[in-house]
């Protein structure tokens, strides 16, 4: 039986202060490929560099957010690689994905990432015109949130991540409800492999859409976080920091509120200014 590898790695370093040299053991986090195979077509579909931990959440949520599996059902088993010519330890970096009898999905869209970073996948236009095609509906309107439950959750996310605490090299993804509580949260060393995470454990919970939910990532909103987003159907997403170009147009497009910049009691509005309620503390300048 091998042990499966995890989250945090051990490591010694050299600590200068002051012009002293001292050593200590540091926490360090982990990254590995994880390898995506579809059964039974024996393919590999995608590689990522990834923290190890919820491999089966993220397989399920890359995938659904891929357009590859639309329901629950359209997975039916979703297991470790179990090929005694593969080296032990790697077994648990390679997860086999059984989808049901008749589903033949279209692979084609799947070959940008065949090989993917943990700090950022392959964005651009063509991307999102694949999402219009796809069919992604807009997201419905509400729910309607105070700038408070905004404001308090980094701190939330901050409490929760276990692994950053430890190593301090890790993003988060975390869900919460309308009321600002937390829901849900992965890590990973990857922000889009944080928010897969999370979105295949809805996915395999049977949770999806998340029309009512918040949705807060570590560092900033690419393309891949608003296109994850939209497919789950999550109205409202927050960043820490900058979105990029096309990660507001997407947004802008399927109707969800970006927000960014998020820091204290202040953030930024790129989108969906509506979901947010006007009171004394918070009001538009225009």
């Amino acid at each position: 039986m091998t042990m499966r590898t995890k989250s945090k790695t051990k490591a010694t370093v050299w600590v200068m202060e002051k012009g002293q040299v001292r050593t200590r053991l540091d926490h360090l986090t982990t990254e590995e490929p994880l390898e995506i195979r579809l059964v039974p077509f024996q393919k590999t579909v995608a590689v990522t560099m990834r923290t190890p931990g919820a491999d089966f959440e993220l397989a399920a949520g890359f995938l659904y957010s891929e357009g590859v599996v639309s329901h629950r059902e359209d997975i039916r088993r979703i297991s470790y690689c179990v090929d005694k010519s593969v080296d032990g330890e790697q077994r648990h970096n390679i997860v086999n994905v059984e989808l049901r009898d008749g589903l033949i999905p279209d692979l084609q869209p799947l070959e940008r990432h065949f090989y993917t970073s943990s700090a950022c996948g392959v964005c651009g236009k063509a991307s999102l015109e694949a999402l219009r095609l796809r069919g992604c509906p807009v997201i419905p309107s509400g729910p309607t949130v105070t700038p408070e439950i905004i404001y308090s959750l980094p701190d939330k996310l901050r409490a929760a991540q276990s692994i950053f605490t430890a190593t301090g090299g890790l993003h988060a993804a975390a869900l919460f409800d309308a009321q600002g509580q937390l829901l849900n949260l992965r890590e990973d060393v990857g922000r889009h492999n944080a928010l897969d995470k999370l979105i295949g454990t809805a996915l395999l919970s049977d949770e999806l859409p998340l029309n009512n939910c918040i949705v807060l990532v570590s560092g900033r909103s690419s393309f891949e976080i608003l296109q994850k987003s939209t497919t789950a159907g999550i109205p409202i997403v927050c960043s820490v920091s900058a979105p990029s170009s096309l990660a507001v147009s997407v947004a802008k497009e399927f109707g969800i509120t970006l927000i960014g910049f998020l820091r204290g009691e202040r953030f930024n509005i790129y989108t969906g200014l509506q979901r947010l309620k006007k009171d004394s503390e918070f009001r538009s300048q225009n």
